[in-house]
């Protein structure tokens, strides 16, 4: 049995004249939905976590983001980041997005170095978002980071995410089957996030827990939550797991091209006894799930870019997806009228709606 139910976040800061591109006209809605074409979307003015802190050093390392080069280097310990190699200089012809010498504004925060894409004169640390599950001071142990690539579109990757319900076919072998005894989604947004809630009642256990976690039982209560930070290109996942472990991964997609994506990803299982071998293999397993989503993302990226006879067909389970396309194309689309101000607040603590209790 599949409950679908929708709400819209109180928001913080809209004025009287902002219209909910979700609610607003449900056939401008539908021609939205079909007229994706994920690759024409490029959102500016953001935060992008470029690299694990860690990876920053004092020999520069390259980044991108659509494209636009950034350098990464520390100078003591502040993490510096740049068009232009530090031993090269400004050689170049320098871009709207970074100051007068050619460097970006950059933060290290949650164990990231995040860099603004965008006008440097809008970078505020308030539009970096919540992670609550992850240290702000970062300080991971290594074993629960890593990096996978996607040769896709940062969006795609993200549409396929945000439908908890695919991990039950694509990921099976992990995160179990989709045999349960009932089902219901929520679905939450605001101008800058969309947010998937799903909870399952006494569903099969997942094979990694069982196997790995020491779950003796056959089924678990289990609640699930996605959620994304549109311009960031960012992603909570955190799932509840009862009997068995909380896990709680940052999934970030950062569009280093419109078709290549790079996850520096941080899954903290902190919350885990040391003993429990769980506790070092859950974060590994984004290795072999980052390859079972590129199998069916990978070839799906290149078909939005050409004349496609086949329709773009949904279901009524694709509720979440649908949105997240909508939302998205809001605010490509109120950038391109040269309005760029945030109109939620991104960093309020998200803790009660994704259902953390700190632990």
């Amino acid at each position: 049995m599949l409950d679908v139910k929708d709400a819209a976040i109180t928001p913080n800061s809209h004025g009287d004249d902002y219209v909910d591109p979700i609610t607003a006209d449900p056939r401008e809605f539908a021609a939205k939905v079909n007229a994706w074409v994920p690759h024409d979307i490029v959102l500016k003015d953001a935060w992008f976590p470029l690299a694990h802190s860690f990876a920053v050093t004092k020999k520069p390392i390259r980044r991108a983001i659509y494209s636009q080069p950034y350098f990464l280097w520390r100078e003591g310990d502040t993490a510096i980041a740049a068009e232009f190699h530090p031993s090269e200089g400004m050689t170049g012809t320098k871009s709207a997005y970074s100051d007068a010498v050619g460097r970006y504004p950059v933060i290290e925060k949650y164990g990231y170095a995040w860099c603004w894409f965008g006008n440097p004169a809008n970078a505020a640390p308030e539009h970096i978002p919540s992670l609550p599950y992850l240290p702000e001071d970062g300080g991971l142990p290594m074993h629960m980071l890593g990096t996978v690539r996607f040769d896709c579109t940062a969006p795609l990757s993200l549409e396929n995410l945000i439908d908890l319900t695919h991990a039950d076919f694509l990921h099976a072998d992990v995160v179990g089957d989709e045999k349960m005894d009932k089902e219901t989604v929520e679905v939450f947004h605001d101008s800058e996030t969309i947010t998937m809630v799903r909870t399952c009642v006494n569903k099969s256990v997942a094979p990694i827990m069982k196997i790995f976690g020491g779950v003796k039982a056959d089924v678990q209560q289990v609640r699930q939550v996605i959620r994304i930070y549109l311009r960031s290109h960012a992603a909570i996942a955190y799932g509840r797991f009862s009997p068995g472990d909380n896990v709680q991964l940052f999934h970030p997609c950062v569009p280093e091209t419109r078709d290549r994506t790079r996850l520096d990803y941080a899954m903290n299982t902190s919350n885990v006894k040391k003993t429990n071998f769980f506790r070092y293999l859950m974060p590994k397993a984004s290795y072999k799930v980052s390859r079972q989503d590129s199998f069916m993302t990978s070839p799906q990226s290149p078909r939005y870019m050409q004349p496609e006879k086949r329709k773009d067909l949904h279901s009524p389970l694709d509720e979440a997806g649908q949105k997240y396309r909508v939302l998205m194309l809001a605010l490509a689309e109120r950038q391109a009228r040269g309005d760029f101000a945030y109109r939620d607040n991104v960093s309020a603590d998200c803790s009660e709606i994704i259902g953390y209790d700190g632990k």
